[in-house]
């Protein structure tokens, strides 16, 4: 089973959640920042993540998000770390979903303060894809 993972993070807390979520799936997270981040070969599942910022995602992972070809993409499980709200999630979501590809209903996330303690969790997650 393929997967890649992807997120945007400007704090690390992110960063941090994508990373076990790789190393449970034996896969490198990758920041869509990075020249590398595009999805180019099909993958079965895309963890793909990003946290809240002043109620929406950020402009990078938004980009990300819209250029994203649908076509190599079997399925997306959508994370998100934030301080107070899981929105970034429902936006994550309606952009894969506008581009034609299945999002699950089972989502991650993690308040910010939470992210260390959860690595455990995210690790074994990841493992189920890998």
């Amino acid at each position: 089973m393929k997967v890649a993972v992807r997120y945007y993070s400007r704090t690390g807390n992110t960063k941090t959640f994508a990373e076990a979520l790789a190393r449970g799936a034996g896969v490198e997270a990758v920041s869509v920042d990075r020249a590398d981040a595009a999805i180019t070969e099909p993958v079965e599942t895309l963890f793909i993540g990003g946290g809240l910022y002043a109620y929406g995602i950020d402009s990078h992972l938004k980009e990300y998000l819209q250029d994203i070809d649908g076509k190599y993409v079997g399925r997306a499980i959508v994370f998100s770390t934030s301080w107070i709200s899981k929105h970034a999630l429902d936006l994550i979501a309606k952009e894969l979903k506008a581009k034609g590809i299945q999002v699950e209903e089972e989502t991650l996330y993690a308040k910010s303060a939470q992210v260390k303690k959860r690595i455990p969790l995210l690790e074994a997650f990841g493992k189920k894809f890998a």
